[in-house]
């Protein structure tokens, strides 16, 4: 197994309060996605919702996926000022989050 060079992937799970509307998800949504264009070290973003038939989510909706270069780059963007403010309007709206960094590693078979 090889891990990924230079790639940190930044995944946030999460179920949002019940009364949060949709608008104020897609406002969240658009708010989460315009951070890549804030902060330098954050290189990609994407999310969706979950579709799973297993029906194991616990409650949790929402995935977002950020791409980095570097632990040391997630750790710039959790610092960041526009991060820190998105954050205050972010975790309000949601019941629960789940918060996982790792670096991808690649199986050879």
């Amino acid at each position: 197994m090889e891990e990924a060079k230079g790639v940190v992937k930044h995944v946030l799970v999460a179920k949002f309060k019940e009364g949060i509307s949709q608008d104020e998800i897609e406002k969240l949504i658009k708010g989460y996605a315009n951070l890549v264009n804030l902060i330098e070290p954050m290189k990609a973003f994407h999310w969706g919702t979950d579709v799973s038939i297993e029906n194991l989510h616990q409650g949790f909706t929402h995935v977002f996926e950020s791409t980095f270069e570097s632990t040391e780059g997630v750790a710039e963007y959790v610092a960041h000022p526009a991060h820190v403010e998105f954050a205050n309007l972010f975790l309000p709206a949601s019941e629960k989050v789940i918060v996982i960094d790792y670096k991808p590693t690649i199986v050879r078979l």
